[in-house]
């Protein structure tokens, strides 16, 4: 929460990290003390299309001076989207203990706590991965697998209903990614929003129940795949699902629908008439 950042901005064993959407919003002014990220340099690798590499990343964990043992808080704009998909790529690369700021920049922004101008500095330190998670993520073949019947999963996917029913390519004023609209054939759609109230903050444990279980018959043991346009929505259900309902066995698709809407001779799925 808010609060309990707030209580411990101090704590040398804390480190903030803002991943933000909008070009030049750390730099108006962020949470003091808090480590910029910058998705499209920092997360990805962008000549492979990749997330970044255990040497990158490595490398940018010690600029940032923390060590495994450091509790990592991450918040951004448009309701945590890029935190989250951070949050995803530290547990994939094995940090223990990892958290997004319920609510994100905007809520904090809108309840007047403190922001800092100050670039942030930190002693470096010698950050290393000791093991890679790899049951976090999942690959084209995975997914094929379970269109295709070879493996029992859920599919989920949490782009907008116009996305979903292949009305539109990808969300207004975004750079379309790929060629064909649609969805994954099996996929059911949750978006995102759902999720979240108007603040931004994560609705309670009992409604986010209602949302994936009574209406979607999802199931705490099942095998979930989430997915979204490039994998940064997808890992804000992946976060919720894994983290605030306890599932166990959930996997975000990063390659998402540009993948998958530009592979060749995949089915889709598409809803208008």
């Amino acid at each position: 929460s808010a609060d309990w950042l707030l209580d411990n901005l101090g704590d040398p064993k804390i480190r903030v990290f803002e991943v933000s959407v909008e070009p030049g919003v750390y730099e108006r002014g962020h949470i003091p003390g808090a480590v910029n990220i910058n998705w499209h340099t920092d997360l990805v690798d962008p000549v492979r299309r990749d997330i970044a590499s255990q040497d990158n990343w490595e490398a940018l964990l010690s600029r940032a001076g923390i060590t495994p043992d450091t509790t990592v808080v991450l918040y951004g704009d448009h309701n945590n989207w890029f935190a989250a998909w951070g949050a995803w790529i530290f547990k994939y690369y094995g940090h223990a203990d990892v958290r997004l700021l319920d609510g994100g920049r905007n809520l904090w922004e809108r309840q007047n706590r403190e922001l800092s101008s100050r670039p942030a500095r930190h002693a470096a330190s010698q950050y290393r991965v000791a093991e890679v998670n790899r049951e976090l993520r999942a690959r084209l073949s995975d997914v094929l697998q379970v269109v295709e019947g070879e493996h029992q999963a859920k599919l989920l996917d949490i782009r907008s209903p116009a996305e979903f029913e292949g009305r539109i390519f990808a969300p207004q004023g975004v750079q379309e990614l790929a060629i064909r609209a649609g969805h994954i054939p099996g996929a059911k759609n949750v978006p995102w929003g759902s999720v979240v109230r108007e603040d931004g903050t994560f609705k309670s444990a009992d409604e986010l129940r209602a949302i994936y279980e009574q209406e979607q018959g999802l199931k705490p043991g099942d095998d979930v795949i989430t997915y979204c346009r490039i994998g940064e929505r997808s890992s804000h259900t992946w976060f919720v699902l894994h983290y605030l309902l306890g599932y166990d066995k959930v996997r975000n698709y990063d390659g998402s629908w540009t993948e998958w809407g530009n592979a060749v001779r995949l089915p889709i799925e598409r809803d208008t008439q």
